[in-house]
């Protein structure tokens, strides 16, 4: 109160900027420490994320050899009935699976297509076992990726091995496609055949066939000879199995052809007006009897010292008559 007015100006002046300093340094402080404080609590948001990962993953681990552990456990202690003796002391001759729809890839002559088969799967069983595992066809179906007439003996064998079967028989039925141009306007098409591919026998003699159905068009050589005009003419299928030689191979496209070349003329999916021209006159110019057709197609086989057994048949879808003409020659080169 002493001092002059100036004095006490000063001294409030001075007053003031030191406490405006300190309230500055106090508010940086501040600032700072907040900072400090985010990012202590964002690197303990990130830890505890990552050990709470770290966590979750360990429980499910531990769930999941738990779960590992009780089915291994629960198969361990399920009964094998299948397994089990029987004392009927009954061979069975062959038991499996059938009628089994797969898709698929094979392999024949032209190369690799893809297709749906139709499986059979079955094996000889022991008078002293009760059944067969069943599933284990399925397995051995699903784990096979590309099926090919010179792997057919392998597979069989294998199915022998996990089987723990003496003998059994694989047949695989399915079709393929050949893609055939028109005879005059070149048309080209695809045209299925109807493939059957079979193993059967023991694990050291077993022997397997490739069989097709070859459609092709039949004139009947007598209604030519007794008719003023025309003669009646139906489709026939030509069904060609041989025994398959992985030494000396052949494909499934060359019995397809052998088959064709038997019939009357061989048929297209897609024809012109020209193209049918073709085929009626070709038929009716090279007529010929069910007889005729299967001993020219076995004299064909004859000649290839690759088939050395085999079974041709045809069998004629008669227009004229509600019943079908129908032939059949076994031969085995080997006998």
């Amino acid at each position: 109160r002493s001092l002059p007015l100036s004095n006490r100006e000063s001294c409030t002046s001075k007053f003031n900027l030191q406490t405006s300093a300190y309230r500055g340094k106090k508010a940086l402080y501040l600032v700072i420490f907040c900072l400090f404080l985010l990012a202590i609590c964002q690197i303990l948001h990130c830890s505890a994320k990552r050990l709470q990962h770290q966590g979750f993953q360990t429980i499910i681990r531990a769930f999941s050899a738990l779960d590992e552990h009780t089915i291994m456990t629960d198969h361990m202690a399920m009964p094998d009935v299948q397994g089990s003796p029987d004392s009927r002391r009954i061979d069975i001759t062959r038991v499996g699976v059938r009628d089994i729809r797969v898709p698929l890839a094979v392999r024949t002559g032209n190369g690799q297509q893809h297709t749906v088969a139709t499986a059979e799967m079955t094996v000889a069983l022991p008078h002293h076992q009760k059944g067969t595992h069943m599933s284990r066809f399925i397995h051995l179906l699903n784990e096979t990726k590309i099926y090919e007439l010179g792997s057919m003996a392998a597979l069989h064998r294998e199915m022998l091995d996990r089987l723990k079967a003496e003998a059994g028989t694989i047949r695989l039925e399915f079709p393929i496609f050949v893609s055939k141009m028109a005879p005059v306007s070149k048309t080209e098409s695809l045209l299925d055949y109807a493939v059957t591919w079979t193993v059967d026998g023991t694990r050291d003699n077993a022997q397997v066939w490739a069989q097709v159905v070859v459609p092709v068009t039949s004139l009947c050589p007598c209604s030519k000879e007794i008719s003023k005009y025309g003669a009646h003419n139906q489709r026939s299928h030509v069904i060609i199995s041989a025994r398959f030689d992985a030494e000396r191979p052949f494909a499934m496209e060359e019995l397809i052809t052998v088959g064709e070349e038997g019939g009357s003329c061989p048929i297209w999916a897609t024809l012109k007006r020209p193209d049918e021209k073709y085929i009626t006159e070709k038929a009716y110019e090279n007529p010929k009897f069910v007889e005729d057709i299967v001993r020219d197609v076995a004299a064909a086989l004859n000649r290839d010292s690759r088939i050395d057994a085999y079974r041709v048949s045809s069998e004629n879808f008669e227009s004229i008559h509600n019943h079908s003409a129908y032939a059949v020659i076994e031969h085995d080169k080997r006998a």
